[in-house]
């Protein structure tokens, strides 16, 4: 029944991994966050884009007016003068329309861009057919970072406007100093140390967040759990609000300590950098007002222009910053989700069938859940008939939970296949192969909507349908629990919401079941421990009526599959399946197993006679 095989992963999978693991470059990340934001607002980037870089061209002459004003008055020329009023109020009132015009343009475009930022975020989690990064704490520590920036991610746009402007100002003014003397253009050089720290800083810092992020999703957790409702009985109740505060600030400070080094000494050097560029500017005050033969015009064009040089150096500094160490750091998580996504569904080549002829064959499986070493499941092989109600038992960690989460295609097995009807499940779109399952989990979520959306939502293309919602109702035997509400399916639910009402655990463990029920002839229906609130005889009778229905539909070769740890509730199934310590010791049915004498009739024997 089961072969030795290798059970680590393969060296293609691994390397596949690490890819993934991977960020992508910087450029390519950012040319695919830009086409985003083009494809959502065109006509508003590029009309952004012009406007920045024309505002910056009445700033950046503001020094050339100044310079000329001066020669006019020392000199005492009226034309000069008049040329130089003129140009100094058309730089004010060129600033002055198109900063009110661009603001206004780039509000909208960023609230456009936001919306489809956050949505294109939203679709790339939901499209990823394993739930892998939502349980690996690397992926989580990023995605918590890009959940966090991608609300602001519209300021990367601002940003490369802004640093374009910026640019334009600063080549604007090197040539006007350049016009005084060729050597004044090296203060431009004297420049370049900011901008090269303010590329690295942002870089280092990152990555000291980055190796301290869990502490900060740890600390915030710990915040939510003080300060929440769902919590508060516990923490109430075991008096643990002084520990949950005194240990926040614990791992708080571990998060806060590393990052604030670093930025203590990248800050230095920052300051150092600045400190160059000052001494610099001084240099080149003394050299034109004392080594040349120049006029106070051109004086005064240094002081102009070299100051709003140090201005202008100090905007790219700043913009690089933030480009370095937020927009580009959140565009290449965004590139990376993005290349995730895609990798999902890269090798599915072949259509899932519209029924099941042979079964589904668990092919040597073994899986270790990402980041460990320890298998759950340990070359596992066993075949599910088509048409079979299969239960699958064991204890608790024995890994009743990862089988299902392997045939969801929640996750990729370590070593091994799937075999549905002698097709590899990874070769069909995950999409199209969870549009064929049907179920309820344990670990169901409560969604606090309408009952009637609640319930629908298990098969949404029928949300509104109210006799297909009833049906489901029905079969799940949850018709006690929409009685029970004072407006039947239309009661919101949640007490949190205006006429919400709450249900205990096991009326939504019940509407989560009637969920589960919502299509109409899947290939696969699991009921992984659906009923856990719920007694044992209440569950042996739910178990026996699904059993039944699961019979009665044979024809569409429909494989329905029981998870349980309750075992005197599954003798009815075709096939028990018996996995202990990550591997499967025994399969057959009920009374095979108990002729034989094994784990499952020991088991049985004991929670037989704990019911007596």
């Amino acid at each position: 029944m089961t072969a030795s095989v290798d059970t680590g992963r393969p060296d293609a999978k691994r390397a596949d991994a690490t890819a993934r693991d991977a960020l992508p470059p910087t450029l390519p990340s950012l040319w695919r966050t830009v086409r985003i934001g083009y494809r959502a607002e065109p006509k508003l980037l590029l009309v952004s884009f012009f406007m920045t870089v024309v505002s910056a061209l009445p700033d950046a002459l503001i020094a050339l007016w100044l310079a000329i004003l001066t020669n006019g008055v020392v000199e005492s020329n009226s034309t000069a003068i008049y040329w130089a009023a003129a140009g100094l109020a058309a730089s004010a009132t060129l600033m002055w329309f198109l900063g009110v015009v661009l603001e206004r343009v780039e509000r909208r475009f960023r609230d456009r861009v936001g919306i489809a930022l956050e949505t294109h975020v939203a679709s790339l989690q939901a499209r990823i057919g394993t739930i892998e990064h939502h349980e690996r704490p690397d992926y989580l520590d990023r995605l918590a970072v890009l959940r966090d920036q991608v609300f602001a991610l519209d300021h990367l746009f601002m940003s490369l406007f802004s640093m374009g402007g910026w640019i334009v100002r600063l080549g604007i003014t090197l040539i006007l100093l350049a016009s005084i003397h060729p050597s004044l253009a090296l203060l431009g050089l004297f420049g370049a140390p900011m901008i090269a720290t303010a590329a690295w800083r942002p870089g280092v810092e990152r990555r000291v967040e980055e190796e301290v992020a869990s502490h900060n999703r740890l600390a915030r957790h710990l915040f939510l759990v003080g300060t929440t409702a769902a919590p508060g009985k516990e923490v109430r109740l075991h008096r643990l609000g002084p520990s949950l505060i005194r240990r926040r600030a614990e791992v708080w400070q571990r998060w806060y300590g590393p990052t604030s080094r670093a930025q203590y000494v990248t800050a230095a050097w920052g300051a150092a950098a600045w400190a160059l560029f000052g001494l610099a500017y001084v240099a080149a005050i003394v050299f034109v007002a004392a080594g040349l033969d120049a006029s106070a015009g051109a004086v005064v064009l240094v002081l102009a222009a070299g100051g709003r040089l140090s201005s202008y150096i100090g905007a790219v500094v700043g913009e690089l910053g933030y480009l370095r160490g937020i927009w580009l750091d959140s565009s290449r998580k965004l590139g990376w989700l993005e290349l995730l996504a895609e990798a999902a569904d890269e090798a599915a080549d072949a259509e899932v069938p519209e029924r099941l002829t042979e079964g589904i064959r668990f092919d040597h499986i073994s899986f270790a859940y990402p980041g460990t070493d320890e298998l759950v499941l340990d070359d596992v092989s066993f075949e599910l008939p088509a048409g079979a109600v299969v239960a699958i038992v064991g204890e608790n960690g024995a890994g009743k939970t990862t089988l299902v989460k392997l045939l969801a295609r929640m996750y990729s097995p370590s070593a091994g296949r799937i075999l549905v009807d002698g097709t590899d499940l990874q070769r069909f779109p995950s999409a199209d192969w969870r549009s064929r399952l049907a179920g309820a989990f344990q670990d169901f979520f409560r969604f606090e909507f309408r009952a009637q959306t609640t319930v629908g939502l298990g098969d949404e293309p029928r949300l509104d349908d109210r006799a297909a919602v009833t049906g489901a109702v029905d079969q799940a035997g949850a018709a006690d629990v929409i009685d029970h509400l004072a407006r039947g399916l239309d009661t919101q639910l949640g007490p949190t919401w205006d006429e919400g009402v709450e249900v205990s655990h096991g009326q939504w463990q019940k509407l989560a079941l009637a969920r589960g029920f919502m299509r109409d002839r899947p290939l696969v229906l699991v009921l992984d421990e659906p009923t856990s609130a719920l007694d044992a005889e209440t569950e042996h009778a739910l178990f026996e009526r699904y059993a039944g229905t699961a019979r009665e539909g044979r024809g569409d070769g429909r494989v329905t599959i029981l998870v349980s740890h309750r075992f005197s509730t599954v003798r009815m199934a075709d096939l028990i399946v018996v996995l202990d310590g990550s591997k499967l010791v025994e399969w057959g049915t009920h009374d095979d197993l108990v002729a034989a004498g094994g784990t499952y009739a020991e088991l049985y024997a004991i929670q037989a006679e704990s019911y007596r």
